[in-house]
């Protein structure tokens, strides 16, 4: 009796029911940030790292591989506040709209954090008023 069909089919059951499981549990934090309607993050440097340190790496140098993701870090297109709130607010290219999960608060406390770290010196602040605005 051969039974390397019937391992195969047992380690392929066996990932993808890991594979179902980390979908659930990446599906259930979706649903709860849909839920409560924002991204949890009390200051700009934690929702930086909670949301956008995912893609734009911890240190904002970016990223490419499997897509392309631009530095934040040292980043002249940021001197305007207005123009990473509206990629924040409403997305461009691959990144998704994020703002639509955060306050008004949160989206400009993690743009003035990123617009003033990360070798980054605006120190204009945005205001939520501005986010507001773009809603």
């Amino acid at each position: 009796m051969n039974r390397k069909p019937a391992l195969v089919l047992l380690a392929s059951g066996l990932v993808l029911t890991g594979a179902l499981a980390a979908s659930a549990g990446a599906q259930s934090t979706a649903d709860a940030a849909a839920t409560s309607g924002h991204v949890d993050g009390p200051t700009g440097e934690d929702t930086f790292m909670r949301v956008c340190s995912a893609c734009h790496m911890p240190d904002a140098k970016g990223a490419e591989g499997a897509g392309f993701y631009p530095a934040l870090a040292g980043n002249p297109r940021l001197r305007s506040g207005s123009y990473p709130v509206y990629v924040v607010m409403k997305g461009m290219n691959g990144m998704p709209p994020l703002g639509e999960l955060m306050t008004d608060e949160q989206v400009a406390d993690v743009v003035n954090y990123v617009r003033t770290h990360f070798g980054n010196d605006y120190q204009e602040p945005v205001q939520p008023a501005e986010v507001s605005a773009l809603r």
